[in-house]
């Protein structure tokens, strides 16, 4: 049981976040900082609209999530596997294995960054929060 406090203390952690930004709007003013990037270029970073997004998707509201920004939900998608498959292995006894390779961890970086360019062409509209 010893084993399982780790992923508990971070589930509790994520369903603590998730349950303010459910009850505290990202659209009303004041109770968020506001991007940095954002503010001082006006170019949509790769997290932009990700707490209305997660707002979104507290309410029960997927194609709103979606449209706030897609990649913070196919991030909080992979986040529950990868715990998830944290908590079988940490039943079963093993030590917790890094959920991505090197290799892996840079083709992450480069989709971000390919979805950050696009999102701020014109063409990449339908991308911004």
């Amino acid at each position: 049981m010893r084993r399982l406090l780790a992923p508990a203390g971070v589930l509790a952690a994520c369903a603590a976040a998730f349950a303010y930004v459910a009850v505290v709007d990202p659209d009303e003013p004041g109770h968020y900082p506001v991007c940095p990037l954002r503010r001082f270029t006006g170019l949509w970073c790769p997290a932009c609209g990700g707490l209305r997004g997660a707002h979104a998707l507290a309410h029960g509201d997927l194609a709103g999530s979606l449209e706030a920004n897609a990649v913070a939900v196919l991030g909080y998608g992979l986040f529950a596997v990868f715990w998830g498959a944290w908590v079988v292995g940490a039943a079963r006894g093993r030590a917790p294995a890094p959920p991505l390779g090197r290799g892996s961890l840079w083709t992450l970086g480069a989709l971000l960054t390919v979805f950050t360019i696009v999102r701020n062409l014109p063409f990449g509209g339908r991308l911004h929060p």
